[in-house]
């Protein structure tokens, strides 16, 4: 076993991380799917991001395997770690509560499915994934370790740039002129000067 202190915040973080999301996915699992656009590349995304987030940070801790790549990090970042954790778990809670019935893991709307533009949502479009990178941000300030600290921010970005073209498309398609006015005031996962002035 390979556990600092920084490893246990992680784990802890983690241990919230899927906490919030096991509740929400039994909250929503009952809802009925208008439209799915999820596909077999989507959901290999999604096990990219669950592995780099999840996976490799519990190899670094329970095996050996990833030693070579350990490198020593300074006291300072896993006090800066911490509270980039929390705030990121406090995002990623915040955008589920929000988002309530309309949440889904994948590529999918709802019957009657409702634009949501209350909450964290009046400011940015898709702070679920601003709380992944502020997830990934703290996972490499807290894991000392070159294959499983920096992962999360890869894999999150890749979901970020492959994803997100067609689940705006989506919701164009759904939501029409609402929508694309939504894009004009908000950011996507931060927030535009204008808004932060005018809120």
């Amino acid at each position: 076993m390979n556990i600092e202190p920084s490893h246990l915040l992680f784990l802890a973080g983690t241990a919230i991380y899927l906490t919030v999301r096991s509740v929400f996915l039994r909250r929503t699992s009952a809802q009925v799917k208008e439209v799915n656009k999820s596909s077999a590349g989507d959901r290999l995304l999604v096990i990219l991001v669950g592995t780099a987030q999840v996976g490799l940070p519990l190899m670094l801790v329970l095996t050996p395997w990833l030693n070579a790549a350990n490198y020593t990090l300074p006291p300072a970042c896993m006090w800066l770690g911490l509270p980039v954790m929390v705030g990121a778990l406090w995002l990623f809670w915040r955008a589920h509560a929000d988002l309530g019935n309309s949440w889904s893991v994948s590529l999918e709307l709802n019957n009657n499915h409702q634009l949501v533009t209350r909450g964290v949502y009046r400011v940015v479009r898709h702070p679920m994934y601003a709380s992944f990178f502020a997830l990934g941000i703290g996972q490499a300030l807290l894991l000392n370790n070159g294959v499983t600290g920096w992962a999360a921010l890869l894999a999150v970005s890749v979901l970020y740039w492959v994803r997100v073209p067609h689940e705006e498309r989506m919701m164009i398609e759904a939501f029409g002129p609402e929508y694309l006015s939504y894009m004009q005031r908000t950011g996507g996962v931060l927030p535009r000067i204008a808004t932060i002035t005018c809120a």
